[in-house]
C-alpha cells in the first residue's frame, strides 16, 4: 500500500501547485497532447532522480540559482503569451493545409514537448513535492513511492491540461492569451521574491 499512500499524499500536495498552473497555461495556447507528454516526461525524470539520489538532489544546485532560472523562464513565456497575436487560424487547420508543412508541425510538437519539459523540470526541481518523494522513499519501498508519486503527478498534470483545453476554452482566445501571460508573470514574480528572500 506504499504506492497508494504516496499517490494520495503527492496528489493532495500538487493540487493548485505551480506545475499544474504551468500545464494549464500551456494547454490554453498549445495542443494538449504535447503539453501532457512534456509534463509526464519531466515528472518521470524528477521522480527517478528523487528516489535514486534521495535528499542529496536538493544540494546539487543552489536554491537561489533555481529560483532565478525559474523566474526568468516564466517571464519569457509570460511576455511571449502577452505579445503573441492570434491570427484566427487553429493549429490543427494549419497542419493540414499542405504536405510540406508536416515537418514544421512535427518540429512544433517537439518544441512544445521540450518547452513543457524544461519549464516543469526547472520549476519542480527541489520543490516540496519532490522533497516529499525523497522523504517517502527514505523509509518506504522506493519503487512503490516512485509508482505512486509519478501516477499522482501525471494525474494532476492531465487534470490541468484538460482544464486548459475545456473549461477555459469557453473564453475568447485573446483573453486566454492575456490570462496565460499574466499567470506566467505572477509565477515569475513569486519565484523572484523567493530568490530575494534567500539573499
Amino acid at each position: 500500500m506504499d504506492w497508494l499512500t504516496s499517490y494520495l499524499l503527492i496528489f493532495a500536495a500538487e493540487i493548485g501547485d505551480k506545475s499544474q498552473l504551468v500545464c494549464m497555461a500551456l494547454a490554453i495556447r498549445y495542443r494538449a497532447l504535447p503539453v501532457a507528454v512534456g509534463a509526464i516526461l519531466a515528472f518521470l525524470v524528477l521522480n527517478t532522480l528523487a528516489v535514486v539520489f534521495g535528499s542529496a538532489i536538493a544540494n546539487w544546485i543552489p536554491e537561489l540559482a533555481i529560483y532565478l532560472v525559474v523566474s526568468a523562464m516564466f517571464l519569457l513565456f509570460g511576455f511571449h503569451a502577452l505579445l503573441s497575436q492570434e491570427d484566427g487560424e487553429s493549429e490543427e487547420e494549419t497542419e493540414t493545409e499542405a504536405l510540406d508543412e508536416t515537418d514544421l508541425a512535427f518540429k512544433s510538437k517537439q518544441h512544445i514537448i521540450l518547452s513543457t519539459f524544461a519549464l516543469i523540470a526547472v520549476a519542480e526541481f527541489a520543490d516540496k513535492t519532490q522533497l516529499a518523494v525523497v522523504g517517502l522513499s527514505s523509509h518506504s519501498s522506493p519503487l512503490s513511492v516512485w509508482i505512486g508519486s509519478t501516477l499522482a503527478l501525471i494525474t494532476t498534470s492531465i487534470m490541468a491540461v484538460w482544464a486548459g483545453k475545456t473549461i477555459l476554452q469557453r473564453f475568447p482566445i485573446a483573453l486566454l492569451h492575456r490570462f496565460s501571460g499574466a499567470l506566467f508573470i505572477i509565477l515569475a514574480l513569486f519565484a523572484a521574491y523567493s530568490a530575494f528572500q534567500l539573499l
